[in-house]
This record gives structure tokens, C-alpha cells and sequence, in this order.
């Protein structure tokens, strides 16, 4: 229809206008609305779950990842890191992981869902330090001649193996803590929410 048909062409615009302007105003203001159903910082550190992407981690890495104000660590394990962790039963702890540090599906020899893959609340079970690193083996690692690879706590000297189970005769009681998780892909894991809704 033309404006020669008997249509008022200056109502039509403002019709068009006022819709116009309507429809932005409504985008405008839906998007903080949308906005606030994602978590906030402070319902992070209180325990939403973390989304964290492992597409990139090669073998042998390590990377860290925020959840409830704590580090977490995911490893990507090598077949040698695998290998050694098999040889040290004797000398853990909690070899088979029978205690309560970690979610049932982790109560196994790599203390995980994936056994190439480490998931683990990188604080010791002594008094709440952070333990450093220790990947690499024998003397080279500064710990010990026949050191297999894994973890010690700088403040009193307790060692854990690469799954986070503590080594014996060591002041930190329990292995490190597995969180909750699970894996949404190959290239992605939630940290803080596992498939039975930890």
C-alpha cells in the first residue's frame, strides 16, 4: 500500500518508529537481565562450577583453575608418569584410595575418571600449604635419587605421588582432595559438579 492510497504515510512512520524504538529498548534491557543468570565472582568462590578447557594441555602439563577460592590442578598425564605411579603402593598411605577424598568414580589407582588425566584441590592435607611441582625424576628433581615424579609441600616437607596420594611417614595425614567433576567433551571438564549433581 502506497501513501497515495489514502494512508496517513507521516502515521505509518511513526508506527514504524515507535516499534523501532520499542524493540531496542527491550534488547537493551533483556540483556542485563540475561547477563545476571550467569555466576557472579562471589558465587564462584562460593561454589558454582568452574568450566575449564583442556584442549591444549599437552602430556606432561600441568594447569591450574579456580574453584571455591582453592587451586585445582588438571594434569595430562604421560604413559611414564602412569607407568611410575604403578611401582608405589607400598610406599603410600591410602594406596587404593579408600578414604574420603575424593568422589567415588576416583577411588581407583589414578584417583580419576580419565586415568591420563589428574584432577586434584592442589592444597596439603597437613596444615593448608600449597605444594610445588616436582615432575621431574631421580636426582634432577631435587627431592630424592629415586624420585618417580609428583609433588612436595615447601612448609613441612610431606611428598605426593602424581595422583595426590600422600607418601608414608610424612606429616599431611590424606591424599590431596578430588573435587567433583566431570567431563562435558574430550576438550572440556566442570569442576564443582560431577553427572549425579555433586
Amino acid at each position: 500500500m502506497s501513501c497515495d492510497e489514502k494512508v496517513d504515510c507521516g502515521r505509518r512512520r511513526l508506527i514504524v518508529a515507535t516499534a523501532t524504538v520499542g524493540g531496542v529498548a527491550g534488547v537493551a534491557a533483556a540483556v542485563p537481565f540475561l547477563a545476571s543468570f550467569a555466576p557472579s565472582e562471589r558465587a564462584k568462590s562460593a561454589g558454582a562450577p568452574v568450566e575449564a578447557d583442556i584442549s591444549k594441555l599437552a602430556p606432561g602439563q600441568m594447569m591450574t583453575v579456580e574453584w571455591r577460592g582453592k587451586p585445582v590442578w588438571i594434569i595430562h598425564r604421560t604413559k611414564e608418569m602412569l607407568d611410575g605411579m604403578a611401582k608405589l603402593g607400598d610406599k603410600l598411605v591410602d594406596p587404593n584410595s579408600e578414604r574420603h577424598q575424593q568422589p567415588d568414580y576416583a577411588k581407583n589407582e589414578h584417583r580419576s575418571i580419565k586415568p591420563e588425566y589428574m584432577v586434584a584441590i592442589g592444597i596439603c592435607t597437613h596444615l593448608g600449604c600449597s605444594p610445588s611441582d616436582k615432575f621431574k625424576t631421580g636426582a634432577e628433581s631435587g627431592v630424592d635419587a629415586d624420585w618417580p615424579g609428583g609433588f612436595l609441600c615447601p612448609c613441612h616437607g610431606s611428598t605426593f605421588d602424581l595422583a595426590g596420594r600422600v607418601y608414608k611417614n610424612k606429616p599431611a595425614p590424606d591424599n590431596l582432595e578430588v573435587p567433583p567433576h566431570k567431563y562435558l567433551s574430550d576438550a572440556r571438564i566442570v569442576i564443582g559438579e560431577d553427572t549425579k549433581g555433586a
